[in-house]
């Protein structure tokens, strides 16, 4: 049996901690939690100083074989960890290694939970993100798309770099974040909660003891109660109807179009996805109710205040960037899928554009016949597996005398690119 204990956001190590230390033979922690249980461990007891991960499982293995081989041998193995550690902690990497079935877990007080505490905050809807050891995108994508989030932070991607990258955005909603930022918590001489905006965090050397990062947009922050924690369930429906959005002249992407769009694009959590010629924005508003963070590029100025009026409208968040692509893509983060409307000489150097960005893939919507070849091939000449469909639907409209007709709808091509896999291998979360 191998016991891990959870030490919470104090210093002082729990009672349980105590009794568990008094029969180890093997002590695995950071250099912190190893000084804490000094005056606990037995005379003759082992332990090993927790860095990199690999090394110290393989240690602990082989004395775990050792001590079945020698009945007499000294006491079980006990691993120190902050917080609880089946939450973002060691319980995962014990469990895949050893099973778990071998683990006696004895939780902590996650930082998390202490952060929303100090802050008189329910957690049960927050969406929380690891930005330890992993690439800090997601945890980006996820603040811009969520109102209460909470982010694990490590070496290079703590609250200077969060905020710079919420700072860049112009969208309504990441103008309105404010970032908490727990530092040394539990500490009674050092804990420190503040609060600030993404650009005084940017501004700011934080150190290392910054436990968590809270985002949250304060408006939204007190949620009514759900029976489901974590990030908002996805929608009930998808492909809404045009009637849905405000648009212009009918110049919207049709409802049936959308469907296999959002089929193609894969839009989720921690995702960023571009809607280059958004017009209404109904694509990149379907986006976001996926729960993904998402940017829609519209060359009109009335097109933008629809845009936004149409987020608003649906209680998501989107960036609306005013520009004409491909030239104003150089400015905005790499997506993971782009979704392409309308068309124009352009069209094939703003494919082009999308498809040398994208993670993920590339839908384009286009009516005209003529404009396909060109963006197959701009999908293809960058490595992309191409495939589309000609969509051409009728739809059921009432006739006088309780009788119905079919109205057919303008056909649409549909072009998508995907990255073949062994290139996608990194775009997981």
């Amino acid at each position: 049996m191998i016991t891990v204990v959870g030490t919470g956001t104090g210093a002082p190590l729990p009672p349980d901690a105590e009794a568990a230390l008094a029969g180890a033979g093997l002590v695995v922690g950071a250099r912190r939690h190893l000084d804490a249980a000094s005056d606990s461990l037995p005379d003759g007891a082992q332990h090993i100083v927790l860095g990199p991960l690999v090394p110290a499982l393989d240690a602990v293995e082989q004395y775990l074989k050792e001590y079945r081989e020698r009945p007499g041998a000294a006491g079980r193995v006990v691993v120190l960890a902050s917080g609880d550690p089946g939450f973002f902690g060691i319980v995962r990497a014990l469990a895949e290694r050893f099973g778990s079935a071998a683990l006696d877990v004895r939780p902590g007080v996650s930082s998390v939970a202490a952060a929303f505490a100090r802050n008189g905050l329910p957690w049960d809807d927050a969406v929380v993100v690891s930005a330890h050891g992993r690439d800090l995108r997601t945890a980006v994508n996820v603040c811009r798309a969520h109102p209460k989030v909470a982010v694990l932070t490590g070496p290079g991607a703590g609250p200077a770099e969060l905020g710079a990258a919420l700072a860049r955005s112009s969208s309504r909603s990441s103008r309105g974040r404010t970032l908490v930022v727990a530092t040394a918590l539990g500490d009674p001489g050092h804990e420190r909660i503040e609060r600030v905006t993404p650009a005084e965090a940017a501004a700011r050397d934080w150190g290392p003891a910054v436990n968590v990062v809270l985002c949250l947009e304060e408006s939204r922050a007190l949620a009514p109660m759900r029976s489901v924690a974590g990030p908002r369930p996805g929608p009930v429906r998808w492909a809404l109807d045009e009637d849905e959005f405000e648009h212009r002249d009918s110049m919207i992407s049709k409802f049936e179009v959308r469907a296999l769009a959002l089929a193609r694009l894969g839009p989720r959590v921690g995702d960023l996805v571009w809607d280059v010629g958004a017009g209404s924005g109904s694509v990149a508003v379907e986006c976001a109710r996926f729960g993904a963070a998402v940017v829609a590029v519209e060359k009109t100025v009335d097109g933008i205040a629809r845009i936004e009026a149409n987020a608003a409208a649906h209680g998501v968040d989107v960036q609306a960037v005013h520009g004409a692509a491909p030239t104003v893509l150089s400015d905005l983060a790499d997506p993971d899928a782009v979704f392409v409307g309308g068309g124009g000489r352009e069209l094939p150097a703003i494919v082009t554009a999308c498809a040398r960005r994208a993670r993920r893939a590339v839908v384009v919507a286009m009516a005209a016949l003529d404009r396909v070849p060109a963006a197959r091939a701009a999908l293809t000449g960058a490595g992309f597996a191409c495939d589309g469909v000609l969509l051409s639907s009728s739809r059921l409209v009432p006739l006088p005398g309780d009788v119905t007709r079919l109205a057919a709808t303008n056909p649409v091509f549909l072009l998508w690119g995907t990255r073949p896999a062994a290139r996608a291998e990194g775009v997981s979360q």
